[in-house]
């Protein structure tokens, strides 16, 4: 792909989903994700192979099927309202089919099934894309809508994207189909609190996107796709199999490490609003994403891959690529939680 090409992708991926976030038209949110939309596609077939195809098509319909609902619910509530504000009056119907459009674009349950799909068919920096930058622009519009919403459909949208988000990568050796369902089960968390404290669902977003960035940029390094291969990195990398045990460990939510934050705050808003048995479900299916990402550090980091020879390591070596904020990536993932009375929101 030519220089002028890739730049001019990049420019109208990010100004699509800073139109969507900084308006509060509906006609411009909805310009903001089609351009969005349109400008992915490309870079999700930038290696060009049957099943980044199949991915990238498959992403265009479920995508394009979103914005369709998404216009069609607008242009009832303008003909019932005569507004095209975000900030208006909506009838039932309009705003269940904003919710059920915005599900389909963030990938939550039970509209979740092409996510772990597009992800597996496309590169490692595709996959991270979809699974961060393309979060935002929904994410942003829930933030604005989030009083116009039941909060009924909320919860049980939880509690399924949770536990099906769990559920899904038991059994998976992919790491992109991993990240594909832990991201499912964090989208969850984040649409628990939208309806008691969005600030909250704002700093989950942030502590889950520094979380994913850091795994994918350690997965990229090594140049590896599924666990067979992870469990070769200790004799490429000794300090990698480290970092990505403690980065593991925080995705999962363990303290003192920074991913503890956010479920942290969700179940003490929750608790804090006379909600009991939600947060306790949360917390009980979490253990589910816990399980799997536990499969990958023992088999990365707990356990030394048979060899036919006597040597134990490598004596031919690829050549690495880089390791962009790596550190501070790290850091970040694992070193946040002193710092949670400052970045929680003051309630």
């Amino acid at each position: 792909m030519k220089p002028i090409i890739f730049s001019s992708i990049f420019l109208t991926l990010f100004s699509g989903t800073l139109i969507t976030m900084l308006s509060s038209h509906w006609l411009l949110v909805w310009i903001g994700l089609e351009m969005s939309m349109l400008a992915i596609t490309p870079l999700l077939i930038k290696k060009a192979n049957p099943r980044s195809t199949e991915a990238a098509t498959k992403y265009f319909l479920i995508q394009a099927t979103a914005s369709m609902i998404l216009i069609m619910s607008v242009i009832i509530n303008m003909s019932y309202s005569g507004q095209w504000t975000i900030l208006n009056k909506y009838n039932n119907l309009s705003s269940m089919m904003i919710l059920i459009a915005l599900m389909m674009k963030l990938g939550l349950a039970p509209f979740h099934f092409w996510v772990p799909e597009v992800t597996q068919g496309v590169s490692l920096v595709s996959g991270l894309l979809l699974l961060t930058w393309q979060k935002l622009a929904p994410i942003s519009i829930l933030y604005q809508i989030n009083m116009i919403l039941d909060l009924t459909p909320l919860l049980l949208i939880t509690l399924t994207s949770i536990t099906l988000g769990g559920w899904g990568g038991l059994n998976q050796t992919q790491m992109r189909k991993i990240m594909a369902y832990s991201s499912i089960a964090h989208m969850g968390w984040m649409v628990a609190i939208l309806k008691y404290n969005p600030s909250i669902m704002i700093l989950n977003l942030l502590i889950y996107i520094i979380l994913t960035v850091s795994l994918f940029s350690m997965l990229y390094t090594l140049s590896s796709t599924t666990i067979l291969t992870m469990s070769h990195s200790w004799n490429k990398t000794p300090l990698m199999p480290s970092l990505m045990l403690l980065t593991l460990l925080s995705l999962g939510g363990l303290p003192p490490l920074t991913g503890f934050l956010p479920k942290w705050a969700v179940i003490q808003e929750l608790i804090k609003n006379n909600s009991i048995l939600i947060p306790t479900l949360m917390a009980i299916t979490a253990l589910l994403n816990l399980y799997f990402y536990m499969r990958l550090i023992y088999s990365t980091t707990l356990t030394m891959f048979p060899t036919n020879n006597n040597t134990k390591m490598k004596w031919q070596f690829e050549k690495m690529k880089p390791m962009l904020m790596m550190s501070t990536l790290t850091i970040l993932s694992t070193l946040l939680l002193p710092l949670s009375p400052v970045m929680l929101p003051m309630g």
